[in-house]
């Protein structure tokens, strides 16, 4: 018998925290045991596997190659699948496409229609069947996605298309058909359908260009590597924080105790359910033939990165939106929660996707970014610099669009923060190939050959080893690195589509430019000559944290936009406008609905974090801080200011300048109701505050137990 009803309680709650901890560990084992290592590959149709099924139907893995095969073999392709479908027990197929407006609030940020293959018999019986038709195209509500105008309920038409250029997949029961997505009136309802019109503008120009320069390439291809930046949190604070849950990043908060200040986050050793959580989703990547190569940990606690190989711009980009997905769905398993929001955090570093960027002829042969390697195929000393002077010049005309495709409602909190790069476009090339170019303006040789460097460790049994020339500089939005330029300032939440587009389209006009002037009778050195004297200015090597380089850049007249909505309202100048239709990447139409799902979008979220504040502060904190016999006056309001603003962006009618109000309600009036939440939070007994701390939240380590428990005795 027990000798008192304290020690009832306490066996109760020991019983209570071995069940939890059971029930955790069962969680773990399952989560374990769906993460066992695949073979790369055997979920997607392409290679050895597609061959399996191809060849029973008179076609083999190579015909998925040919980007026209949809117009030749789509019922045997079609056949196929269904044979692949049934042997793994998927007998669904999707349409998978990427409808606009999705960064950050749409869970994979992907639309998608699952649907049996199947028809029925007279008696009611299935039988399984899919054609080709079923397989190239589709039919749905485009009304019902963000359009901008494009699409009405009375006009709702939305057709899916096959893209080739991206492999099938299977996950679950599901085989996914990578689509784009367009209108009725044939507009583009999608962030694929203007990437890949920017893939055939860059693939056009560059080839005309190296023909002019006396090299013949059998096509030009964008590729691109992303490293993909997150958060894992612990799922039950995360279950406490309003915030995180409705917009994924916190709007209040104290600092801990701890940050980054000792520099020791970065790429420390793993924490152990971290790396089970990366492990299980790394496999069922791979699983999809997506080569996720590297994992670390990142600057900021709790911070991690996944990176891949480089690989074609279209593929690349479906296969980061299907991390982005995976790693939210398994971190769960694992109790934790995935965040992908550029500044989840005040006070830390946020979390970017680096999209490394670059160039390569079609049959692989040759990085048109790679000096070594062009100037050994064209045979011709001139071709790089051309490439180079090219993008040199479409960054400093078209910084507005280039800081119009990172304006993610979640960067405004990260670039410039001396963790990102500031929202001036600039370009760093490097001390050695800006020696270079430097000489070459002054009448120097044109070949450019990277110079190496030999470091030595000054231990005699570790060899000298050999390193590049260039350093790197992570303070610049779009530094060159050899063989890419790393557009470093783009947001981790984002579909980068956008991004690519952009930089395609960007870099094809300059092409284009370029061969204009050639096939007029000018020399490849008097053009390198011009472009690079015109536009040499928007290279900065130096410091882009330091407090000097604003004014600088200001002085050298290159594009500085700091507000996000600014950068939106350019994407349908005149300029801009005329460069999209001249490449038929978009019409002013398109441009003008992506403007205007840019505004909803950015006012959309900031009305959730509004909202959330204002929920949080009145029905949690105030309550929490008047039990505790403290002064609420400011908190009401703190919860009142930030109503009225949000009043204010409601009835406002015009959406940029409803963007602009939120974006002042947002930067101005909800960082003074923060500062009030927080000084409230630094008064409050800690076992009164009512919603999970920076403490909970980031230190992972230090709140697990060996079981992976992120509380002890529920507290």
């Amino acid at each position: 018998c027990f000798s008192s009803h304290r020690e009832l309680i306490m066996l109760s709650v020991l019983r209570s925290s071995s069940q939890r901890m059971a029930r955790k560990n069962v969680t773990y084992v399952a989560a374990r045991a769906m993460s066992m290592e695949p073979e790369f590959g055997s979920k997607a149709f392409i290679g050895h596997v597609a061959d399996k099924y191809l060849k029973k139907h008179g076609l083999d893995s190579k015909t998925l190659k040919d980007p026209t095969w949809p117009s030749k073999h789509a019922d045997k392709v079609a056949a196929a699948l269904k044979d692949w479908g049934m042997d793994n027990n998927a007998t669904v197929f999707t349409h998978w496409f990427q409808p606009l407006g999705a960064n950050g609030v749409r869970h994979g940020m992907t639309g998608q229609v699952h649907n049996n293959m199947m028809i029925f018999d007279s008696e009611g019986a299935p039988i399984w069947k899919f054609s080709g038709k079923e397989l190239l195209r589709g039919e749905t509500d485009g009304s019902s996605y963000p359009s901008g105008g494009m699409r009405a309920t009375h006009t709702a038409g939305g057709y899916t298309v096959i893209d080739a250029t991206s492999p099938i997949f299977m996950r679950g029961d599901t085989i996914f058909i990578p689509t784009i997505f367009m209108s009725w009136t044939g507009n583009a309802l999608d962030e694929k359908i203007p990437l890949l019109r920017s893939c055939e503008a860059i693939d056009n120009e560059g080839k005309r260009l190296m023909k002019n320069l006396g090299w013949e390439v059998p096509g030009v291809v964008p590729n691109i590597g992303l490293e993909q930046e997150f958060f894992f949190v612990p799922r039950d604070a995360y279950a406490r924080r309003l915030d995180l849950q409705m917009t994924g990043r916190t709007i209040m908060g104290k600092q801990a105790p701890r940050g980054q200040e000792m520099c020791d986050h970065y790429m420390a050793g793993f924490n152990q359910f971290a790396l089970e959580a990366m492990k299980a989703i790394q496999n069922e990547c791979f699983a999809l033939g997506i080569p996720l190569r590297t994992r670390h940990r990142e600057v900021a606690p709790n911070q991690y990165e996944f990176a891949p190989m480089f690989g074609y711009v279209t593929s690349q980009i479906d296969q980061n939106l299907m991390v982005m997905q995976i790693s939210e769905e398994v971190s769960a398993r694992y109790g934790l929660a995935c965040l992908m929001q550029e500044k989840p955090f005040a006070g830390i570093n946020g979390s970017g996707k680096h999209n490394n960027w670059s160039l390569g002829t079609s049959d692989g042969a040759v990085n048109l970014l790679n000096a070594v390697q062009v100037n050994k195929a064209s045979g011709n000393p001139e071709t790089f610099n051309a490439l180079i002077a090219s993008i040199v010049s479409a960054v400093n005309v078209h910084g507005d669009l280039l800081r119009m495709a990172i304006s993610a409602p979640g960067n405004d909190f990260r670039l410039g923060a001396c963790e990102a790069p500031p929202a001036i476009v600039s370009t760093y090339l490097g001390t050695d190939l800006t020696a270079h170019l430097e000489k070459y303006m002054a009448g120097g040789e044109p070949g450019y050959v990277p110079n190496v460097n030999m470091l030595s460790s000054g231990i005699s049994n570790i060899a000298p080893f050999e390193v590049p020339a260039e350093d790197r500089n992570r303070t610049s939005p779009f530094p060159y690195g050899g063989h890419r330029f790393e557009f470093r300032a783009v947001g981790s939440s984002q579909n980068v589509s956008m991004v690519n587009t952009v930089l395609n389209t960007i870099t094809a006009e300059a092409f284009a430019n370029y061969s204009t002037q050639l096939e007029a009778g000018k020399s490849p050195k008097d053009i390198n000559m011009q472009l690079l004297k015109d536009n040499f200015k928007v290279v900065f090597n130096g410091n882009g944290y330091s407090e000097e380089w604003p004014a600088e850049a200001t002085k050298r007249g290159i594009w500085r936009i700091d507000s996000a909505v600014e950068a939106m309202k350019t994407t349908c100048s005149e300029k801009n406008v005329a460069l999209f239709e001249k490449f038929k990447v978009m019409n002013k139409t398109e441009l003008e609905a992506r403007e205007s799902v840019m505004y909803v979008h950015y006012t959309g979220m900031v009305e959730m974090e509004a909202l959330s504040m204002i929920d949080m502060i009145v029905q949690q904190i105030v309550p929490a801080v008047a039990s505790a016999d403290l002064d609420t006056a400011a908190l009401t309001a703190a919860a009142k200011s930030v109503q009225d603003k949000l009043a204010a962006v409601h009835h406002e009618g015009d959406e940029y300048k409803k963007a602009t109000l939120a974006r002042e309600l947002r930067l101005e009036t909800m960082m003074e109701a923060r500062d009030v939440c927080d000084a409230a939070e630094a008064s409050c007994p800690a076992n009164l505050w009512p919603i999970a701390t920076y403490k909970e939240l980031l230190f992972l380590d230090s709140q697990q137990d060996g079981n992976g428990n992120t509380t002890v005795l529920g507290y």
